[in-house]
């Protein structure tokens, strides 16, 4: 059986390891050229709400950002003068790659919004001892 502070422990383990991974997508993400923000609305009643707050007591902590999804980016696509034209994708960053069927229904209202021209999730795939980022189109 496994005790609270095992839990407790397990938890903390996964919570920095999902912040690292998005700390790389993030990173991967500049890297290709494109401008990347943290999203900081989330869906309700079929509205773009600005995401509640969460304050961690213990800690004395207030986490912002708490969003779906994690992140917007963008680039300019083409350059009609004198007007930029911008391609903008939601990322959600997943070290397994699945998504749950909440998230999936507000990928697909972003979507069908139009929000955003793609919505991409980012997933974990082992190259040797690296990790590398894979991304795989939400349709």
């Amino acid at each position: 059986m496994v005790t609270t502070e095992e839990k407790r422990k397990q938890g903390k383990k996964n919570r920095a390891s999902g912040a690292a991974f998005e700390l790389k997508v993030r990173k991967d993400l500049e890297e290709k050229g494109w401008i990347v923000c943290k999203w900081q609305n989330n869906i309700d009643e079929n509205k773009c709400i600005s995401a509640k707050r969460k304050f961690n007591p213990f800690n004395k902590v207030m986490a912002m950002g708490t969003g779906f999804p994690d992140f917007f980016c963008y680039r300019i696509s083409c350059n009609f003068k004198p007007h930029n034209y911008y391609e903008i994708h939601f990322v959600e960053a997943k070290s397994n790659g699945y998504m749950d069927k909440t998230e999936k229904e507000k990928a697909k209202w972003y979507l069908e919004n139009r929000y955003c021209s793609k919505f991409l999730v980012a997933s974990k795939i082992k190259v040797g001892r690296k990790v590398e980022v894979k991304y795989v189109e939400f349709v």
